[in-house]
């Protein structure tokens, strides 16, 4: 008996349009998406930065977190993806932040924590996602982020208490 050959068993989807596809689902599900980023701070006190290929704009570091992933192994996988980041130490609660248009994409829950980390060992994962991995100096912060994300950047830097949005 021969092996019968199946034209799609050859079919390699390139991870970015995977990310997209995850994209498309969330839409239709119509459930918000739970996730994590990281107000991280190097440890000469600078901020650390994405720039995102799809908005070009800056962002903290995070994503959403994969089926059977908690939220700390998230923020540790998207560290290393987005910002080639290896150690990352969590700090507090800086907020949780769920206004439905935040995002335009989706409905995301965004949980905020601090996190100390070291510089990026290796370039991001997916230069398609990420463009740009920089640390700030707080004087140096763009006025505007992604997502709104300023508010967040801006609830850290404050040190007050965590915020519920």
């Amino acid at each position: 008996m021969s092996a019968t050959y199946h034209p799609m068993a050859r079919l390699r989807i390139p991870r970015a349009a995977w990310v997209l596809i995850k994209d498309v689902a969330r839409h239709v599900l119509r459930r918000p998406v739970v996730g994590i980023c990281a107000a991280a701070r190097t440890p000469d006190g600078r901020w650390l930065l994405i720039r995102r290929g799809d908005t070009g704009e800056w962002a903290l570091p995070g994503g959403t977190a994969e089926w059977g992933e908690t939220l700390r192994d998230t923020l540790v996988r998207e560290l290393d993806e987005e910002a080639g980041v290896t150690r990352c130490t969590l700090g507090r609660l800086v907020g949780i932040y769920s206004r439905p248009d935040r995002d335009p994409r989706f409905h995301g829950i965004t949980v905020v924590v601090e996190c100390e980390v070291d510089e990026p060992s290796h370039p991001p994962v997916n230069p398609l996602e990420i463009t740009e991995v920089r640390a700030f100096r707080g004087d140096e912060i763009p006025a505007t982020m992604a997502f709104g994300m300023q508010d967040m950047l801006a609830a850290a830097m404050s040190r007050g208490e965590p915020v519920l949005e």
